[in-house]
């Protein structure tokens, strides 16, 4: 698969053609993380006996005042403007491993040759982080936009050549009927595209198999419907010991505008009301249950906590990450 242009990108993703690689800009305390993690790209923590690794795919300069849908006109740009902050915010694409001691669980892949230089570096991170491809068991795929199943197949063959591919039967069927094109925004209809030749490898082979909402995965992994953003969007709940750990894929993408409100939508959410409302549910859940949250577009490593404050959310990035060398 040859690397899209950057006006191809840049439109994929909605944005102006010379915004999607903008530089990026430094982001705001509400979604800081450790340092050593931003470096070197891949981290570690412990969730009961599970490892889970950290993976930075790289970042992209998203538009907010192309793709976020204000609640009230102008309330984005006070947001950022309050904040100090550019309209083009830099944005994370995080892919996780779940390594339970039996199995080895890749959620997401990465943006693969799609988005350009920036990005598309999941599996040389992976193999940094102590695990070569060939030894991923499964692939868990939280939705089909191509900056997470980009990185499943490399020039027309299996990334990950072990590996069978789970996802939710409602996001199959939808992105791989091309006929549903006009059900979404203009932003993401070459996800159906990029979506057919992601998975064609694995389908070839019978790699491919697909789940209901609350399926069980593995021992101490479960999907869990976050429908929204897209029709089938899954997130995963890992959970050992008595720690509990939601793998929550795109329930946020501007976590300084949708922390103080959650009914910010983007273009990209093919049901708006619905991504609002799954946002609404795990935040409530997650500050009450106190379990630790990983974002695929948090800033790297993108793992840590939600608590409700008196006029916003805050995310409060795990402390316990370690850099791998």
């Amino acid at each position: 698969m040859k690397c899209l242009s950057r006006h191809a990108a840049a439109l994929l993703l909605g944005l102006a053609p010379n915004a999607l690689f903008a530089a990026p800009q430094q982001t705001g305390a509400a979604t800081a993380e450790p340092p050593i993690a931003r470096d070197v790209g891949v981290s570690k923590t412990k969730v009961g006996t599970f490892t889970i690794v950290a993976i930075s795919d790289g970042d992209f300069a998203l538009a907010t005042d192309q793709l976020l849908v204000d609640r009230k006109p102008g309330e984005v740009s006070a947001l950022l403007a309050g904040a100090a902050q550019p309209t083009i915010q830099p944005t994370s694409v995080n892919a996780y491993l779940i390594d339970t001691g039996a199995k080895r669980i890749l959620v997401d892949t990465g943006s693969g040759t799609y988005f350009g230089p920036t990005l598309g570096n999941v599996r040389k991170r992976l193999s940094a982080a102590g695990y070569s491809p060939d030894t991923v068991d499964e692939v868990l795929i939280t939705h089909l936009h191509p900056d997470h199943v980009g990185g499943l197949s490399v020039d027309g063959r299996m990334a990950f050549p072990n590996a069978i591919v789970r996802l939710a039967e409602s996001e199959e069927h939808f992105w791989l009927d091309k006929a549903n094109a006009r059900k979404v925004d203009a932003s993401v209809q070459s996800s159906f595209d990029a979506a057919a030749a992601s998975l064609a490898p694995y389908i070839a082979a019978g790699r491919v198999k697909t789940f209901r909402p609350g399926a069980s995965i593995a021992p101490g992994v479960s999907a869990e419907d976050l429908p929204g953003h897209t029709i089938g969007h899954t997130g995963y709940r890992v959970h050992s010991g008595t720690e509990t750990m939601l793998i929550w894929g795109d329930v946020v993408h501007v976590a300084l505008v949708q922390l103080k409100d959650p009914g910010i939508t983007i273009k990209f959410d093919s049901v708006p009301g619905e991504a609002r409302t799954s946002r609404d549910r795990v935040f409530a859940e997650a500050a009450q249950q106190r379990y630790l949250i990983a974002g695929a577009h948090l800033a790297f490593p993108g793992i840590g906590r939600l608590e409700r404050g008196a006029e916003q959310w805050r995310w409060i990035p795990s402390t316990k990450l370690v850099a791998i060398p």
